[in-house]
């Protein structure tokens, strides 16, 4: 039975059968309408025909009507039919099928929105998790193959359509009990306290859990500031970093796992840093009202060292991903802090990355410049500009010596790092000389 069809079902059950009017009186009827002639397997068996969007669409009729579709949701039939549990052979999400099993999903949300828009939220939260608790594919740690799965997304599209337009204590409410039926926090205590790597399976399964159900689907970055800032605010910075790496990090592409080395071992590219420069950028926006700049610069600081420090141009990479405003406040409270020399390197390592990644030299630059008036007097900012000319000798004279140490019979990278340290520093003050000429001309 189609959609259209059955409204014309419904309008038929509402056309009187005869001429007494007793029997045809509105105020005699219950705000089922005529659907009170038909018994209740009767309506459920023309529910089990209806599109899940036509029966949200119907749950608003009447009180009464809403409640025998609560009642129709819990039934096994109902059950059956609403809770898809096909996830592991479908498409890759944004591919057809696995486009429809999420679809059905965001109009399942609705549904049940709708019918429970009368009850409490912790009503809501209840009637919830009694229909969708035995669904081994919605839990943090339910699914043999997590990787493969759409149950967690469907989840939370489900929560969001669900949820969306709530207030923010309504909100708060709804991540305490995700947190209490997935035992969140204990496991996150779990891999944040342990050596990074050492509970690889617990990390994979934190990161698909927040990012699935938690942050991937909201269309508002307030939304989005608002869970991640859930997910972390309960813990110590040192530990925000962390679990910050785990859920954006770089992972490997063969089993999904956190790759902790990445940031230690070598440069990286820019695909290993942008989910962290894009978390960074939303904390540090005007909607996370939570977070202070003082607070995401300590963050972007004590990433810098998870889980040992960092190669100093993976973070210059991440502090231009993350944007002019977080990058020139870094690099302002490094030289308010009075380390200059620390400062100068990073200045070194952003005109290299500009190099590398083809950036234009003059931003590395004007950025450079901008940060020397943070300086209180000339003689700062001279020894500032000294140091950074000193950072540059060192370093070129470090990969020098890389490249004369290593041996001619295979691939040295060093060389090629050389090539670009030195068309970086010729690049660099060509830059400075164009300012120098063009103040000079004015």
């Amino acid at each position: 039975m189609s959609s259209s069809a059955f409204f014309l079902f419904y309008d038929q059950l509402n056309t009187p059968f005869s001429c007494n009017t007793s029997d045809t009186d509105p105020q005699s009827l219950s705000t089922l309408g005529y659907f009170q002639t038909l018994p209740l397997e009767i309506f459920q068996m023309v529910l089990n025909y209806l599109p899940v969007k036509d029966i949200s669409m119907l749950s608003m009729v009447s009180k009464s009507i809403s409640n025998r579709l609560i009642n129709y949701i819990s039934t096994p039939s109902g059950n059956r039919r609403l809770l898809w549990q096909d996830f592991h052979n479908q498409e890759l999400p944004g591919k057809r099928e696995g486009s429809c099993i999420l679809e059905h999903y965001k109009s399942l949300g609705l549904l049940f929105k709708r019918c429970t828009l009368l009850l409490p939220t912790k009503d809501r939260l209840k009637y919830m998790h009694r229909i969708l608790s035995e669904v081994s594919c919605f839990k943090l740690i339910g699914c043999p193959r997590p990787l493969h799965c759409l149950g967690l997304q469907c989840y939370g599209v489900f929560l969001q359509i669900l949820t969306a337009g709530w207030d923010e204590l309504e909100c708060h409410r709804v991540f305490n009990f995700l947190c209490e039926l997935s035992n969140l926090p204990r496991k996150v205590q779990i891999v944040v306290s342990s050596k990074p790597g050492s509970a690889r399976k617990l990390e994979l399964r934190i990161r698909l859990y927040c990012r699935s159900v938690l942050l991937n689907h909201w269309i508002h970055r307030s939304d989005s500031a608002f869970w991640l800032t859930r997910i972390l605010k309960p813990w110590p910075m040192v530990n925000q970093a962390r679990l910050l790496y785990i859920i954006f990090g770089p992972v490997s592409s063969l089993d999904g796992h956190v790759v902790w080395q990445k940031m230690i071992e070598g440069p990286t590219d820019e695909t290993s840093l942008k989910g962290l420069a894009d978390a960074i950028k939303l904390l540090y926006d005007t909607e996370a009202r939570e977070w202070t700049a003082d607070d995401v610069i300590s963050l972007v600081d004590e990433l810098s060292v998870v889980p040992r420090e960092w190669l100093m141009e993976n973070n210059a990479r991440l502090l231009i991903l993350s944007g002019n405003n977080i990058c020139f406040t870094f690099m302002a409270s490094k030289a308010v802090n009075g380390r200059a020399m620390e400062l100068a390197r990073l200045v070194v390592f952003l005109a290299l990355v500009c190099e590398k990644d083809l950036y234009c030299m003059d931003w590395a630059v004007k950025m450079m410049q901008k940060v020397c008036k943070v300086f209180g007097t000339p003689g700062e900012r001279n020894y500032f500009l000294q140091c950074v000319e000193n950072a540059f000798a060192h370093l070129i004279m470090d990969t020098l010596q890389a490249v004369l140490s290593g041996g001619r019979d295979e691939e040295d990278s060093s060389f090629l790092n050389l090539f670009h340290l030195v068309n970086a520093q010729a690049n660099f003050h060509k830059e400075i000389l164009y300012l120098a000429m063009r103040s000079n001309s004015v």
